[in-house]
């Protein structure tokens, strides 16, 4: 099992290429995600936690805006503050030291992952944006459109728990599964590494919005 963190830039499209490396007329679109570099903050044992565990810390913050616990952590880990943190679950928890770097060429062309993020918040919305409602009648002076119909019981007298209403929508964690890799790019130009992923495909959350990148679930061998 492979994964990283990373931020979601934006989407674009590229030109497919055969094996040759030539076009073949083919556009892909993609979302641009820069992932990593991260770095090993703390290995969890079967020993010490009764699962094999690794945290990796993503996005340098000044070490004033890091309360004293975490600034501890990160000490012990001889490493500086990071904004983000995040554990995985791995196959072989002695292949990772702490303060390993973890860069996007973990992944090759053509891997398949699994991308969670947290999707944009829309704030309260109705039932028929919400649920996918169909509405009432447009026509013969209804003067019911987008509201929802009866939603108790004829003799219970009351609304049962779960039912479908409008409210909040969106901002919540979401896992897009089994996406493609179309291409890594890991480069050092005038100073600055550039980790970057092209996934295929639209991923969850916002631009600049932290995504974890892991390898896909039901794909993995």
């Amino acid at each position: 099992m492979k994964a990283i963190l990373g931020k979601k830039v934006g989407m674009t499209q590229v030109y497919e290429r055969d094996e040759q490396g030539a076009l073949t007329g083919a556009i892909i679109p993609v979302t641009v995600v820069e992932a990593g570099p991260c770095v090993v903050i703390q290995k969890r044992t079967k020993e010490n936690d009764g699962y094999e565990a690794i945290q990796l810390g993503f996005g340098d913050i000044r070490e004033k805006l890091v309360n004293r616990p975490k600034a501890g952590h990160f000490k012990k880990a001889g490493v500086s503050a990071k904004r983000y943190l995040r554990e995985f679950r791995v196959e072989d928890i002695d292949a990772y030291q702490v303060g390993q770097v973890i860069k996007a060429d973990i992944f090759s062309k053509g891997d398949l992952v699994d991308v969670t993020g947290t999707s944009k918040g829309k704030g309260f919305q109705g039932g028929m944006k919400r649920h996918n409602f169909g509405g009432g009648g447009n026509s013969h002076g209804s003067m019911s459109h987008r509201v929802p119909a009866s939603s108790g019981a004829t003799d219970a007298a009351r609304v049962f728990p779960g039912t479908r209403k409008p409210g909040h929508m969106g901002s919540v964690r979401v896992t897009t599964q089994g996406l493609k890799v179309v291409d890594v790019i890991v480069k050092e130009e005038e100073g600055a590494l550039t980790n970057v992923l092209l996934i295929k495909g639209s991923i969850p959350g916002p631009n600049n919005g932290m995504v974890a990148i892991r390898s896909s679930v039901k794909h993995h061998k």
